[in-house]
């Protein structure tokens, strides 16, 4: 009987400073938006003994800077097909920081009728965010369903669904709410981060994860933190004290772990257990608990 391929993930960069997710098996898979640049993405995959020509598609969230940089070359001088709306599509078309327009490469499909790239079988649903327009990914491949949704202004009733059926979720901790309004961004800034249609808070993730947590759900990564107004252990806290409110234990029960805005995160295998406990950000935490110890020592 021929064995499965392993289902990998990697994330290659997670924030307003450029986001990019692998996502696919040791041979070959799909990148989730393209908003770092082409050298970067490149090295990374080589890392993983990959290559552009294993890359079967880029998959758009939305058409905000940090979320497509890499598109037009990736489509156009090197042969990835970008799938994304056709509203996608057009802002894509109108960012200026898209230098090299895409014609060749683009692929169409439509919110919430499902398509296929080689093995994967993927879903898309609307996500509240003030985009052209904004989809979150739900893929199935080799019995494993993956799911993200960055940029989330306001969960609504699909997401919260999929959630319910995934094994494995990368979903938004944008901000602390505390740490946006006291912190040096504008009002209007402020505002629209807070509104329905901006990100979504540690609290609101917390709430969304305690609410639809079921017992298929082995890992949740925690996706554009804000390098302002966030940081990786008051995040990873909210939400891992909602999930013990409810008797899920991080570390026993589910793999949680927040996303590096700017490094290349490890190579996660996904299967239907449980991810090991992330040595290395323990690590980070008890730095961090340490340097809060030191400061309100001095």
């Amino acid at each position: 009987m021929m064995v499965q391929p392993t289902v990998i993930f990697r994330c290659f960069a997670s924030g307003s400073s450029g986001n990019c997710y692998y996502l696919g098996t040791e041979q070959s898979g799909v990148l989730i938006d393209a908003g770092i640049s082409v050298r970067t993405i490149q090295k990374h995959l080589r890392e993983m003994n990959l290559d552009f020509h294993c890359i079967r598609g880029v998959l758009v969230t939305h058409d905000h800077a940090d979320h497509i940089r890499a598109v037009g070359t990736l489509g156009e001088r090197v042969h990835v097909p970008i799938y994304a709306t056709a509203e996608i599509h057009e802002g894509i078309d109108r960012n200026y920081g898209v230098r090299e327009k895409l014609r060749t490469a683009r692929r169409y499909f439509t919110k919430g009728e499902p398509f296929h790239i080689g093995e994967m079988t993927i879903n898309t649903f609307g996500v509240s965010h003030d985009s052209t327009d904004c989809v979150g990914y739900v893929i199935d491949l080799y019995g494993q369903r993956f799911m993200i949704a960055t940029d989330c202004g306001e969960p609504n009733e699909q997401m919260e669904a999929y959630i319910r059926t995934a094994n494995h979720l990368v979903i938004e901790a944008n901000h602390d709410e505390l740490m946006l309004l006291n912190g040096p961004y504008p009002t209007y800034l402020k505002e629209r981060i807070l509104s329905p249609r901006g990100h979504q808070s540690n609290v609101v993730c917390a709430e969304l994860l305690e609410r639809n947590y079921h017992e298929g759900l082995r890992n949740i990564w925690l996706c554009h933190l804000s390098q302002e107004n966030n940081d990786p252990m008051v995040a990873y806290n909210t939400v891992a004290d909602a999930l013990r409110e409810i008797g899920v234990e991080p570390g026993r029960d589910i793999f949680l772990r927040a996303l590096d805005r700017l490094c290349a995160g490890p190579i996660y295998h996904l299967t239907d257990e449980v991810l090991p406990p992330d040595r290395n950000f323990r690590r980070q935490e008890q730095d961090i608990v340490s340097n809060y110890d030191e400061e309100e020592n001095e």
